[in-house]
Order: C-alpha cells, then sequence, then structure tokens
C-alpha cells in the first residue's frame, strides 16, 4: 500500500517581510528532500507575499496560498493600538483554520502562531518553530519557545540558553545552521557612496526597553548630518517604523516610535531606508564597514565578516556578564555622543581590535557546515516526521 503523501505548510504570517528567509529556504530544500509531499506555503497579503514571490523561482514546486484577511474588527484595533497590538494577526490565524487542520505539520518563524494549539483547538498539529534571528533578547527563550513539537536551532548558543531555562527536550530539537545565509548567493552590493568615507551602518531594534532609537536616536543622526568623516546607512529593524507604538514583552514596555528628520533625506552621504527589502536581506549588513547597533540581531548577520562593531547604550543597562547582552562583547559599548565619536575613530584605526571576540560570538552561534543550512533543516523536519 502507498503511504499518503505528508501535507506540510509553512505559515509567514506577519506585516513585515523579515521573517521569509529564515522559513522559505527550508521550503524549498524539502521539495528536494520530499518530493511526494504536499507543500504549501501560507502568506498574509502585502509585503510578506510581495516578498515570497520576489525569492520564488516561477518552477519552484510550492503552493502559495494567500490567508484570508483579518475581520474588520480586528483590523481597526489594530489600527487603534497603533500598530502595538497585533490582533490582526491572531484574527488571520482565526479565520484560516480550515486550511490548517488537514496538515501533518507546520512549520513556523514566530510564536503567536502556538495559539493555533492553545486557543483553536488544534491541540494535534505538529508545530515546528524555524525561529528569527540568532539574536541574545530574553523574549527569544521564554516559555513559549519550550512549547513547540521541534525546535530548529542555529547554532549551540540557542540550545546551550534553552537548556539553562529548562525548555529543551533533548528529542525534539536540531541544530541546523542558519537557513537565511543559503541565501547569499550574490558578490556583495556595490558601495552606495563613492566618496572615500568609511560607511557605518546603524540598526536599531524596535524594543522600547533596549533600543537605542527612542533616546538618542535623533542626536546619532544629526551626529551623522554634520559628520565629514562618515557615510551613514540607517536602516533600522524592519519594525521599527512599520507602527506608530511600539511595545514589548520582556522587558515590558511601550513607546512612541516618532519620525525621521525630513532634513535627514536630501543629505549625500546618509542612505535611509526603513523598511524595503534590502533592509532584511542582508543588503547593508554587507555593505558597511562599521555597524551601530544596540539588540537587533543583525549584528550577527554583520559578523559572517568581522567588522568593527559600537554599540549604543543610552539606557545604562547594566550588561556585564548578561547573556541576554551577548553580542555586545563584539566592540565597544558607549553611553553617549562624545564616546560614540571616540569610538567610531577607533573602529577606524584599529578594526581588528575585537576580531577575536567577534569570531568567537559567531561560531558560538551558528553551526555552519559544508551542507546548506535549508537542506540540515529539512533533513531534520522530514526525519522528525518520520519518527
Amino acid at each position: 500500500m502507498t503511504a499518503t503523501p505528508l501535507r506540510v505548510g509553512f505559515l509567514l504570517n506577519h506585516a513585515a517581510a523579515h521573517q521569509v528567509a529564515h522559513a522559505l529556504p527550508i521550503a524549498l530544500a524539502m521539495r528536494e528532500r520530499l518530493p511526494e509531499s504536499q507543500l504549501e506555503v501560507f502568506v498574509s497579503a502585502g509585503a510578506i507575499e510581495d516578498e515570497v514571490r520576489r525569492l520564488m523561482t516561477d518552477d519552484a514546486g510550492l503552493r502559495i496560498v494567500r490567508l484570508d484577511g483579518a475581520r474588520p474588527a480586528a483590523n481597526l484595533a489594530t489600527r487603534l493600538s497603533g500598530g502595538a497590538l497585533p490582533i490582526d494577526r491572531v484574527s488571520i490565524l482565526h479565520r484560516n483554520l480550515h486550511r490548517f487542520r488537514g496538515l501533518n505539520a507546520l512549520v513556523v518563524p514566530e510564536k503567536t502562531s502556538l495559539l493555533l494549539k492553545t486557543r483553536f483547538g488544534l491541540e494535534h498539529l505538529k508545530m515546528i518553530h524555524t525561529r528569527h534571528g540568532a539574536g541574545d533578547r530574553a523574549i527569544g527563550f521564554d516559555k513559549a519557545s519550550g512549547r513547540f513539537d521541534l525546535v530548529l536551532m542555529a547554532g549551540a548558543k540557542i540550545r546551550d540558553r534553552l537548556q539553562a531555562n529548562g525548555l529543551l527536550d533533548t528529542a525534539r530539537h536540531a541544530i541546523v545552521g542558519y537557513p537565511k545565509f543559503d541565501l547569499l548567493r550574490s558578490p556583495p552590493p556595490s558601495p552606495l557612496f563613492d566618496n572615500g568615507r568609511p560607511t557605518v551602518l546603524y540598526n536599531p531594534h524596535p524594543s522600547p526597553r533596549l533600543s537605542s532609537w527612542y533616546r538618542a536616536g535623533r542626536h546619532v543622526l544629526d551626529y551623522f548630518a554634520r559628520s565629514d568623516r562618515f557615510n551613514l546607512i540607517f536602516a533600522p529593524h524592519v519594525m521599527l517604523f512599520a507602527k506608530r507604538f511600539n511595545i514589548s514583552l520582556s522587558p515590558p514596555a511601550l513607546a512612541r516610535v516618532g519620525l525621521v528628520p525630513r532634513e535627514i533625506y536630501g543629505l549625500p552621504h546618509i542612505h535611509v531606508d526603513i523598511g524595503s527589502p534590502a533592509s532584511v536581506d542582508m543588503t547593508y549588513t554587507r555593505a558597511a564597514d562599521i555597524y551601530l547597533g544596540d539588540a537587533s540581531s543583525q549584528v550577527y548577520e554583520f559578523l559572517a565578516s568581522p567588522r568593527p562593531c559600537v554599540f549604543l547604550n543610552p539606557s545604562r543597562h547594566d550588561w556585564r556578564g548578561n547573556v541576554d547582552f551577548a553580542h555586545w562583547r563584539a566592540g565597544p559599548v558607549v553611553e553617549g555622543l562624545a564616546e560614540l565619536d571616540e569610538a567610531l575613530g577607533q573602529a577606524v584605526a584599529a578594526p581588528e581590535r575585537w576580531r577575536r571576540h567577534q569570531e568567537e560570538l559567531f561560531a558560538y552561534s551558528f553551526d555552519l557546515d559544508a551542507t546548506p543550512s535549508s537542506e540540515r533543516a529539512a533533513n531534520a523536519i522530514a526525519d522528525f516526521l518520520a519518527a
């Protein structure tokens, strides 16, 4: 008797496209590993669908399914909260239960989808977490992170932290590397500037408690506007300006985002991108000479080629020895603009100073080998479903 083909879904349900590269390469690799299976990529309309179609070839062999949108009341509630509460995403989950019921497994890069099991009655659906990013923030190691049937991890760091928090079942996890890196098929992008200055990437995170944007962002932009030494790429985490208000759960906080000063856009040595595909596909982490940031996991993507990093701490976090700030070992941590000027000068004068720490952090975060990470992830999923 012929076995019934597996049905595996890949769910991409978000307002922005930054999670696509952490799941879609695995779907493409699974097509090769399990060609007889039915693979579906469920997308919410907008930026997510656009990015999926941008990255997929015409003959990808995957079925793209656009999810039914949120109910009007949920969209209204999300707008009234300034985007801080993702009520629309929860509504989309609820409206599409019929699409998920017949699946053998659902692969997701985020944790809101756990509601399918805990609130919406799909207790028997196998949930597989790809995670997105390989950063150090505490929320990446909360209780929800341990509730999946299978967790795919970039490297030993993720495994060790989940294990330390009592969230790791040895039979339900696999270290697979970083599928997003599999998308880097092209040479580094051409320089954005031709003036010979070193280029700094300022990449603040949206978290109200951890981001440098709310307390120091305008001052940082003013500093570079006046600078005759540096170019600036201002490409924050794609979710920073996606909402009028940002909320974080760990630690809890709410903050108004504000606007980028209009005059910044017209300066020839500053490039602003608050949400294009280039802000999520590693274009800028590859193009910059120096990374300037706070809590974003994109610093680890930058460190694929070790280069100087500087970290902003205007909130004066007690970060030393704190695993939530492990990436701050990759460069100097500064609290004010005077220190920033000195740190950037040192980055140009002594770019190798922090290289050993950077290489150690990268190796601990990413387990990479000759086999593409997306193929390793597809194999892990196939083995899990077979078992």
